[in-house]
């Protein structure tokens, strides 16, 4: 075995205990005096150390070591975990896998993790502090401090700063101030951040970043600093730069950083009291927590449940994805020449011919089940990274959310697996930042504190159907109405017109967004448009459910496989084509006289409702039929979602299962045609994208 196999294995086995810790640690978080889930943490930071060590990857194994310290002290009750233990965990997880990442593109692994490091030696040594409580705040400032109201620290920022000074490192406290006559404001703050950022580490900023990066504040802005530069060198560069009045740069020792924090709790403490209910209050979100402490209820968004003990032995082997893809070629080769024998053996007539065919049809049905199989993927290997995802978020919005998680288990074909990730992220992003209320709002509205957000997957047909359900304010269609008309999306005559279920869809309309402001999890507009692209590409939909107050669901609905699907095989002149089963409602017959044409679009009735009809042979334009010409049309009725439309079509052949193959680079990308097949007798089939045709 080479080395790169021997990297591949360290690859893939890095990411399963990364996995494991970041899920186990979510439920330690939810039960922190649990020395079992303790334990499965440890072992599965010890085994990664070795890993790391044995491949060469010494910045991996060091980090690992250090959290390996840590969890040591817990598990034999030396140590309590607490919230900022947490987060330095947390975060300590987060460079792993980016240095897991950047061996996967071919680099050493290497990482500055020099503050982590220092933040986890800190608790070791117990010294862990707490920033210093208000009670404290009286306590005499020297005239010389510098004062800057609001620039408030949580107890991991002022752990990191008390720390870095401990180790050697400068801990400089900040304040700019900009000319009065300063035209972009934003511009200049941005440009001392970026001389700041290669010199060193920004721990805390006031106003809030997202503020000073739109322009959002007075002259002056102030910040914590980490860095081995010289401060007076430091505040020369910061003066450099056009447009700046005045630039203060204070070294700060453990006794002054102390002083400063009491005296930015105590001057910030009446504009907290403005602002205590505002969810988007910077300080708010820096030290409010997401857990509920205390209260036994369930800790946001938890992951699922896993056996602490021994785990059972493994039966299972990694097989290279591309292994699997060549299976799933030779096999749908070894479909199409099934179809073509069946095919002669119905021409022939010879009746030992026509039972070897059947018995070998039998066993290739066997086959094709066990080879689709290996490719269905439970869809937990997309649903496992979001309980953390869910939990970062709930904190930096000031929110406590559950993440309730059932149908994990449920397969998907793979190719399926590797496109839905970045659409579900989006929607749960959605959910927890706009769909479920902050905390004051909920308990106004006599709902808990803590919103629920649910993730389900399960089947139903030769579908899966994956929703994501929230408790929250559900969708106000007069908010979605007043964004979609100031964004140029509708006009007041059409939106006067649209039902809820189509005020709804404005939501996934290309730039649009109901968020007021704009933040790192939303509000640029970008999101959900992309999602309904992505899944309909799929050859899914997805649909809205929501009642005011009450709460919001996307349900997803998705095909089971994108490799072999049963499809109705239709004539159009000459040309043959392929209509997936899964998107059609019914077959029959119209004739020439029941279709009307109403503002330009032929219509015909179905169901007590007209729907419209489309002519396949225009829109292919093919040569040798136009069923205008005769007086009975077969048609096939298909449906997106809710909406339903005719296909005219020449003639049925019949249903049979196709293998579906991409038409390749050479080809541009045809509308209505999501690809095409090989037929029993040779020739190439289109298969037609009903999604094309009802917009």
């Amino acid at each position: 075995m080479d080395m790169n196999q021997y990297l591949s294995m360290f690859i893939d086995e890095s990411n399963d205990h990364l996995q494991s810790l970041n899920e186990n640690m979510l439920q330690l978080e939810s039960s922190p005096d649990d020395l079992g889930i303790v334990q499965v943490i440890f072992r599965s930071a010890h085994t990664l150390k070795g890993m790391a060590a044995t491949m060469g990857f010494e910045d991996l194994a060091s980090l690992t070591h250090q959290m390996e310290n840590v969890l040591d002290l817990v598990r034999n009750e030396k140590l309590k975990m607490q919230d900022f233990i947490f987060d330095t965990l947390f975060k300590s997880l987060d460079a792993l896998e980016s240095m897991v990442q950047d061996i996967v593109q071919g680099g050493e692994g290497k990482a500055d993790v020099s503050s982590i490091v220092a933040s986890l030696q800190a608790i070791v040594r117990g010294e862990g502090a707490v920033a210093p409580s208000a009670e404290a705040a009286s306590t005499q400032q020297p005239d010389s401090a510098p004062v800057y109201p609001g620039i408030e620290l949580d107890e991991f920022q002022y752990s990191v700063l008390d720390q870095s000074i401990a180790e050697g490192h400068k801990v400089l406290y900040i304040q700019v101030k900009l000319r009065e006559d300063c035209q972009l404001k934003a511009v200049r703050a941005y440009m001392v951040f970026e001389l700041l950022e290669r010199s060193g580490e920004i721990v805390k900023t006031y106003p809030d970043v997202q503020e000073i990066e739109q322009g959002e504040f007075d002259q002056t802005f102030s910040l914590y600093f980490i860095t081995q530069k010289d401060p007076i060198n430091l505040e020369s560069q910061i003066l450099n730069i056009s447009e700046m009045d005045t630039a203060a740069v204070t070294n700060l020792d453990h006794e002054s950083l102390q002083q400063m924090v009491q005296q930015s709790a105590a001057t910030a403490e009446p504009v907290q009291k403005e602002n205590e209910t505002s969810s988007t209050s910077a300080d708010a979100i820096a030290t409010t927590s997401s857990k509920n402490e205390g209260s036994g209820a369930p800790s946001p968004s938890k992951a699922p449940s896993k056996n602490t003990g021994t785990a059972a032995p493994s039966r299972t082997i990694r097989v290279d994805i591309e292994r699997l893809d060549v299976l799933m070629n030779l096999f749908s080769e070894l479909l199409i020449d099934r179809v073509r024998l069946e095919q002669l053996a119905n021409e022939a007539k010879n009746q030992e011919l026509t039972d070897t065919v059947e018995h070998m049809s039998r066993v290739s049905s066997d086959l094709q089940n066990i080879v689709l199989k290996l490719r269905m993927v439970p869809v937990d290997t997309v649903f496992n990274r979001f309980p953390r995802m869910v939990r970062d978020l709930a904190k930096s919005l000031n929110k406590k959310i559950d993440l309730i998680i059932t149908g994990a288990e449920t397969e998907l074909d793979r190719t399926v697996i590797d496109e839905i990730g970045d659409p579900l992220v989006h929607l749960i992003r959605n959910s927890v930042d706009h769909g479920v209320e902050p905390i004051a709002d909920r308990v106004a509205a006599g709902k808990s504190e803590t919103g629920t957000v649910h993730l389900r997957a399960f089947h139903s047909g030769n579908h899966v159907f994956i929703e994501i359900e929230d408790d929250g304010r559900g969708i106000i269609r007069e908010n979605i109405i007043n964004s979609a008309i100031k964004k140029g999306v509708v006009t007041e005559e059409q939106a006067a017109a649209l039902s809820d279920e189509e005020a709804h869809q404005l939501l996934f309309a290309a730039g649009f967004s109901t968020a007021e402001k704009i933040s790192d999890v939303s509000g640029r507009g970008v999101g959900l448009d992309v999602v309904k692209s992505k899944i309909n590409s799929l050859g899914g939909n997805v649909t809205i459910y929501s009642t005011p107050g009450r709460g919001t669901n996307f349900s997803v609905q998705l095909p089971l496989t994108l490799s072999i699907i049963a499809a109705m095989l239709i004539k159009m002149g000459s040309e043959k084509y392929a209509i997936p089963l899964t998107s059609i409602v019914e077959t029959g017959i119209i004739k020439q006289a029941q279709i009307r044409t109403v503002h330009g679009t032929r219509m015909i009735p179905f169901r007590e409702a007209h729907i419209p009809l489309i002519s396949l042979s225009r829109v292919f334009e093919v040569p040798d039929f136009n069923e205008s010409t005769e007086e009975e049309t077969e048609i096939v009725v298909i449906r997106k979602g809710e909406r339903l439309a005719a296909l005219a079509i020449d003639d049925f052949i019949g249903q049979n299962e196709i293998v579906i193959k991409n038409l390749g680079k050479y080809l541009p990308s045809i509308q209505g045609v999501s690809g095409a097949t090989i037929l029993g007798d040779g020739q190439v089939a289109l298969i037609i994208d009903p999604n094309a045709f009802i917009k």
